[in-house]
């Protein structure tokens, strides 16, 4: 059995996110996914499989970075935004992963469409420093 530390899953996250997001390389993805890996969002099928399905059928665009990560234990959840997923407006994420034996081994997710400058009532944006539309 691997035991990771916070700092450690941390930066297996990122990894993780840009191997799979970025790089779309699948094969060296699955070090980072445990084969049992339990998937609780409602638009991403079961398993390991139906986050890599999910990620092929998605456009070349697709980008994902990373504003804020933390962890405790077990968990991490990473602020992040996806874009040029083929929807109107990139997704602003926060991603909660739980590890078991050094791998990600269950993931939560809340999403929300990024509000542009004029659909921002506080005047601030969602992501970083500044507005992108």
């Amino acid at each position: 059995m691997t035991k990771t530390t916070p700092e450690q899953n941390k930066a297996l996250v990122l990894e993780a996110f840009d191997t799979l997001f970025n790089k779309r390389d699948y094969v060296a993805a699955e070090r980072f996914w445990s084969d049992r890996y339990v998937q609780h969002s409602a638009h991403i099928p079961p398993g390991r499989d139906g986050l890599f399905n999910l990620v092929r059928a998605l456009p070349d665009t697709a980008r994902y970075e990373n504003q804020l990560i933390v962890a405790e234990g077990d968990h991490v959840i990473a602020h992040g935004r996806f874009s040029g997923i083929g929807r109107p407006a990139a997704w602003i994420a926060a991603d909660i992963v739980r590890f078991e034996d050094g791998k990600l081994a269950e993931h939560w997710d809340v999403l929300q469409d990024e509000a542009t400058k004029a659909e921002s009532v506080s005047g601030l944006p969602m992501f970083g420093d500044r507005f992108t539309a």
